[in-house]
């Protein structure tokens, strides 16, 4: 797998659990845990994509 496509595909991940984190946030009762869980994991999707942007000297807007 290339590095920009590694890069698009922790992107969508990222993204899916964004989207994840708001519907949830806006059930009635959310689960917390659920949230806190996907936070961090998209935490680390984020914490990946910079590592390799700075190794690799690519830009956010360098992936589609």
């Amino acid at each position: 797998m290339s590095i920009q496509a590694h890069l698009s595909t922790l992107q969508d991940k990222h993204h899916i659990l964004e989207q994840m984190i708001g519907a949830e946030a806006k059930r009635p009762l959310p689960d917390f845990a659920s949230i806190q869980l996907w936070k961090k994991q998209k935490l680390l999707f984020k914490e990946e994509m910079e590592r390799i942007r700075s190794m690799y000297g690519t830009r956010e807007g360098d992936v589609a």
